[in-house]
């Protein structure tokens, strides 16, 4: 199975991609992977490993979105739920992926600010997904931080 490939570049400047970046559009991929085939955890991982995108990865958070994503698939898919307009499983496989990867940072990844958890969902569904699935995924995590991250959110939107 063929995972995605970004549709357009993901950074328009000439200046590489951050290594968490990169680990979270690997993480995708072996989402996607996981998504439409069902395969072993371990198989896609090894199969990640093989790709040279890997090498370029925070290998340490890559293994934790992807297994931790997959581990956490219902959970995940759960806290979602009341979140989407539709099941999960009836969405594309690029946006679920991407929303699942938001929604285990939000829920697992209390160093990473909301913000950029949400903007990194957003742009891996700008490079692999359809044509709006970004704007789909920015909503929905939207209203998942201010679930899973009341005070921070709150927080933020304090007039300073």
């Amino acid at each position: 199975m063929t995972a995605p490939r970004p549709s357009k570049p993901a950074k328009k400047s000439g200046a590489p991609r951050s290594a968490r970046r990169q680990s979270r559009q690997v993480a995708l991929q072996g989402l996607y992977q996981w998504l439409l085939g069902g395969d072993d955890a371990g198989v896609i991982d090894a199969h990640l490993r093989e790709q040279a995108e890997y090498a370029k990865c925070d290998q340490t958070h890559l293994d934790l979105l992807l297994h931790g994503c997959i581990r956490e698939a219902a959970v995940l898919d759960e806290l979602l739920a009341g979140h989407v307009d539709r099941p999960t499983k009836e969405l594309s496989p690029v946006e679920h992926g991407a929303l699942m990867i938001g929604a285990f940072e939000l829920r697992q990844c209390p160093d990473v600010p909301y913000r950029v958890v949400i903007n990194e969902a957003v742009e891996l569904a700008k490079g692999f997904g359809g044509t709006d699935g970004h704007k789909y995924v920015n909503g929905v995590l939207d209203r998942l931080a201010a679930q899973l991250r009341r005070a921070e959110v709150e927080a933020d939107r304090q007039p300073r």
